[in-house]
């Protein structure tokens, strides 16, 4: 009996939220619209960050004597055998996290 009383709440509680998109329309739309809106701006903001990342990247390649290694790639040779290091802080964390 009451997993029939539970059916039954989830099938009203169902039927309750289509009566309220039908009856407010506007509200309904300008919700899926904000999600959308909110989707695009994420995406868009990760390309974005991804982008100046790899315009660094390419800039400190062309400067003489540096080496640009991503974080994962990082290990204990590779930084003590450089004179002048220069870490993101995403990659001092990541050091950090691996050397514990």
């Amino acid at each position: 009996m009451k997993i029939a009383q539970r059916i039954f709440n989830a099938l009203e509680g169902v039927g309750m939220a289509v009566d309220s998109i039908k009856a407010n329309k506007v509200r309904a739309a300008l919700t899926i619209m904000g999600v959308a809106i909110g989707v695009f701006v994420v995406v868009a903001m990760s390309s974005v960050v991804r982008g100046i990342n790899e315009s660094f990247a390419r800039a400190a390649r062309n400067l003489p004597k540096v080496d640009v290694l991503p974080e994962q790639g990082a290990n204990v040779y590779d930084i003590l055998r450089r004179d002048t290091l220069v870490l993101t802080r995403a990659a001092v964390q990541q050091l950090e996290a691996r050397l514990r």
